[in-house]
C-alpha cells in the first residue's frame, strides 16, 4: 500500500505526557523483590525505578537528537519529533515520519490521523499516555514524501535505541514503510495487516502486528473498518499473549516457557543499564529482527482484561 498524506498534512501523529500506569492496568508495584540476604544477590530494581531509568534514557536520547544533522531531512525541518508516551509501555506504535502538524508541535500523531488513533485506542480501553508512539524517521520529509533509503538508514538506530529502552511486549506498525523496516518484510501491508508475528526487534522479543496507517482510513470506510477490526485483535493480543495466536498449540513448550499463569506474553528481562553497543554494531536491518525467550515480569501489572483469554480457535489471531 502506498501511503497517501491526508489533506491536513498529517503523515504520522500524538500522545500526551507520559504517565506511570501501564496499559489499561493499575500502577506497577513500586518495590523490588527483596533479595535473600544469604544469597548475596544484588537487589532487583523496582518497577518505579525501571520506569525512571527508561524515562531518563529516552529524555537523554531526545536531547542528543535535538540538533541532529545525520541526513538531509534536517535541512527543512522545524524540529525533531522524537516520540512520546509511557517509557515502559507494553504496546508501542511505530509510524513512518512526522507530517506538517507534527513538525510544528514536536509530537507524533497530532493531526487528523492522530485523532483517529486516539479514537481507536479508546475503543479498546486505552489512552495515548498508556502506549508509546514513535516514527521510523524523526524529521518531516519534504512535501510528506516517503523517507528515502539513506534517510531511513541514518535514523533507524534511533528507533532501535527507543525499542531497547522501552522493551515493549507488542509493536504495532502503522503502514507499509514502518512494517517493512520493523518486520523485515517486502509483503504488502494489505496481505499481512491484522496478522501477528513473534520475533525479535532490536534484540527485544516482541509480537509485531501490522495495521493500515490511520491516514489511509480517513476517507476510506473499508480501511477504517479494517483498522477497527485490527485494534480489537490488539486488545486480544495484549490480554492473552501468545495464546491469542493461531498455531499456539503446536509450539506449546516454547509458549509455556514465555507465559505466566495468566497466559500473557511475558516482558523481556529487565535491565537498568541499557547496552547500546549491540545496536551500534548492527546494520539497521540486523538490529530491527527468532522466537522470544523465557522472561520475568516481576513488578509488571497484568494486561488489560478482555475476552481474549477465553478466545477459542476461531478467535485466534492469524500468523504471517
Amino acid at each position: 500500500m502506498t501511503h497517501t498524506a491526508s489533506p491536513s498534512g498529517d503523515r504520522d501523529e500524538a500522545a500526551a505526557e507520559p504517565r506511570d500506569p501501564a496499559i489499561g492496568a493499575a500502577p506497577e508495584a513500586d518495590t523490588a523483590e527483596p533479595p535473600d540476604p544469604a544469597s548475596g544477590a544484588v537487589p532487583r530494581p523496582g518497577a518505579a525505578e525501571l520506569r525512571g531509568v527508561a524515562a531518563a534514557e529516552l529524555s537523554d536520547q531526545a536531547a542528543r537528537l535535538a540538533d541532529c544533522r545525520e541526513c538531509r531531512l534536517s535541512e527543512g525541518r522545524t524540529q525533531v519529533v522524537f516520540g512520546v508516551g509511557n517509557p515502559r509501555a507494553e504496546l508501542m506504535f511505530v509510524g513512518e515520519g512526522p507530517g506538517f502538524h507534527e513538525d510544528r508541535l514536536g509530537e507524533p500523531f497530532v493531526g487528523q490521523a492522530g485523532k483517529l488513533l486516539t479514537e481507536l485506542l479508546a475503543s479498546i480501553g486505552l489512552r495515548r499516555e498508556d502506549v508509546y508512539i514513535a516514527n521510523v524517521v524523526k524529521c518531516r520529509p519534504p512535501e510528506n514524501r516517503d523517507p528515502l533509503p539513506d534517510e531511513i538508514e541514518a535514523c533507524s538506530p534511533n528507533l532501535v535505541r527507543q525499542i531497547q529502552t522501552i522493551r515493549p511486549r507488542v509493536i504495532c506498525t502503522l503502514g507499509r514503510l514502518a512494517t517493512r523496516l520493523v518486520a523485515e518484510t517486502e509483503a504488502g501491508i494489505s496481505s499481512i495487516r491484522g496478522k501477528a508475528k513473534p520475533m525479535r526487534v532490536a534484540g527485544v522479543p516482541v509480537v509485531v502486528l501490522p495495521v493500515f496507517h490511520p491516514a489511509a482510513a480517513l476517507y476510506t470506510p473499508a480501511n477504517r473498518a479494517a483498522l477497527e477490526e485490527d485494534f480489537l485483535k490488539l486488545r486480544r493480543l495484549l490480554s492473552a499473549g501468545e495464546k491469542a495466536l493461531i498455531g499456539n498449540e503446536a509450539t506449546a513448550p516454547a509458549a509455556s516457557a514465555r507465559a505466566g499463569a495468566s497466559g500473557a506474553v511475558e516482558r523481556p528481562p529487565e535491565s537498568v543499564e541499557l547496552d547500546e553497543s549491540s545496536s551500534r554494531e548492527m546494520s539497521p536491518a540486523e538490529a530491527l529482527p527468532a522466537p522470544a525467550t523465557a522472561s520475568d515480569r516481576r513488578g509488571r501489572p497484568a494486561p488489560p482484561p478482555g475476552d481474549a483469554a477465553k478466545a477459542g480457535p476461531s478467535e485466534q489471531l492469524p500468523l504471517w
